[in-house]
């Protein structure tokens, strides 16, 4: 009786597509853990960025003078003039 019912049970199992199920959901949840840490990777640049920014907000509250691009300096650009015509 015992063989009879691990056989029947070894039968059913081996008919039912659990097991495709599973493999399948498995490796979408793979899947999507993978998608989730590069996305977690870009809020936490973006999370530096937006701390970084809040710093210069309290220094201009403060009356400092924004930390960004150095001011443009009057250099003279270099002409081409050897340009055959």
């Amino acid at each position: 009786m015992k063989k009879y019912l691990k056989r029947l049970w070894n039968a059913i199992w081996d008919s039912t597509e659990i097991d495709e199920k599973a493999i399948a959901a498995l490796k979408e949840a793979k899947s999507r853990i993978s998608e989730m840490k590069k996305e977690l990777a870009d809020v936490k640049k973006a999370a530096k960025n937006v701390a970084a920014q809040t710093k210069d907000v309290i220094d201009a509250a403060k009356g400092k003078k924004r930390r960004g691009k150095k001011p443009y300096k009057n250099k003279k650009t270099k002409t081409n003039n050897n340009t055959k015509k």
